[in-house]
């Protein structure tokens, strides 16, 4: 801790995280800089803690096509929103557009952080997303739902590799129901290659990961031939 302390970049962000001016509401002003915490990060979508509303927002970022995001667990990043947010979608209200790539700042994690993960968990209040299987019809969304759900599982999670295409696939019990989704978090998968296991869960999910998994980020996809698809973009601790 007294290394934190000393270290000048550490203390940096600290300060930016804790001392962001709060606002009730996210800054959809464009080309103004904003400041997040990302949970998870795919190319279509990274879900952050927005510093100034402490609210859940998904960035759409304009990675490359030939280019994987960098951005990981718990990094603190700078965005600039793009001339239009793009903030029609109905089946993310809770996405805006950013006019370039992201600036990664450092990290953070602390005390704060498992305050706003414990205020932002998704209540258990019915089926994931609103809807039972692992999609729904773009043209159903009405913009009155997130598109975005912390959860905290109920029992699990649990790893599971599928042999016939390799795919991860993430197990955990919610509200009653045993949810299954592919899992689209890179740690979790490079962790399922790393153990050549078809399945990892409990202290040895734990080991594997490098910490306890408390939380599922869960997200729904852009339209895929019609339907917004559930997955998990990200596995995190309670810090």
């Amino acid at each position: 801790m007294k290394f934190f302390n000393r270290d000048p970049a550490s203390k940096a962000i600290k300060k930016l995280v804790e001392k962001t001016s709060h606002r009730d509401e996210v800054n959809l002003s464009p080309g103004d800089k904003v400041f997040g915490l990302v949970l998870g990060s795919t190319n279509e979508t990274t879900t952050v803690v927005d510093l100034s509303s402490q609210s859940i927002v998904r960035w759409r970022i304009p990675w490359p096509d030939d280019y994987e995001t960098d951005l990981a667990m718990f990094d603190v990043v700078e965005g600039v929103l793009g001339a239009d947010i793009e903030r029609n979608d109905l089946a993310q209200p809770e996405a805006v557009t950013l006019s370039e790539l992201p600036r990664r700042l450092g990290s953070y994690k602390g005390r704060r952080v498992k305050k706003w993960l414990d205020q932002l968990a998704s209540p258990a209040d019915g089926p994931l997303f609103g809807f039972r299987g692992p999609s729904a019809p773009y043209w159903e969304f009405r913009g009155e739902r997130p598109s975005v759900a912390l959860i905290a599982a109920d029992r699990g999670p649990q790893l599971l590799r599928r042999s016939d295409d390799g795919s991860t696939w993430v197990r955990f019990g919610w509200s009653g129901d045993d949810v299954w989704l592919l899992c689209e978090d890179a740690h979790a998968i490079r962790t399922m290659e790393t153990a050549r296991e078809t399945s990892l869960a409990g202290k040895a999910l734990a080991t594997a990961l490098g910490f306890k998994p408390t939380y599922v980020l869960t997200t729904l996809s852009a339209p895929v031939e019609g339907h917004c698809y559930k997955s998990c973009t990200g596995l995190l601790p309670r810090n």
